[in-house]
């Protein structure tokens, strides 16, 4: 699967008409569509979820299904959700050796949630209320500035 990702991942980056794509999970639903608002103004495409669990129903999708959509080249998620935690899907996205970067955003960033989100590989970690120019500066750090 990891080939797979990494094969898809140099595709991708060929491609100059390329639109990065972001998957935004985020309970509140005003603060999801503002940041998903904001990534499409920055000319990200966002897909986005309402809970850890449609976000992982939404990837494994496109694991059992990879020919039928573009893959998502981060993923960004709260960590308290109805459903699956942002923590615990993200969890088990690396059980499934996924390997694209991700972001976490929370109202609850005790140092436990900090540690626990560096176990997992969590690029960076946002506690609300956060500084929306400093959130979009940490995507285009890991996403290529869409053409």
């Amino acid at each position: 699967m990891r080939a797979c990702l990494e094969n898809w991942r140099a595709e991708v980056r060929g491609q100059s008409s390329h639109v990065p794509r972001v998957i935004l999970a985020e309970d509140d639903e005003e603060l999801r569509r503002l940041l998903a608002g904001t990534l499409r103004q920055d000319g990200y495409e966002v897909v986005e979820a309402s809970s850890g669990s449609e976000l992982l129903e939404i990837l494994a999708d496109q694991l059992l299904h990879p020919g039928s959509v573009a893959g998502f080249e981060l993923v960004i998620t709260d960590i308290r959700m109805p459903g699956a935690s942002g923590l615990q899907a993200l969890e088990t996205l690396r059980g499934w050796d996924w390997g694209t970067p991700l972001m976490v955003i929370t109202a609850f960033g005790d140092e436990n949630a900090h540690q626990e989100a560096a176990r997992i590989g969590v690029a960076a970690v946002f506690d609300k209320p956060f500084d929306l120019d400093k959130f979009r500066a940490a995507v285009q750090s890991l996403l290529p500035m869409p053409r």
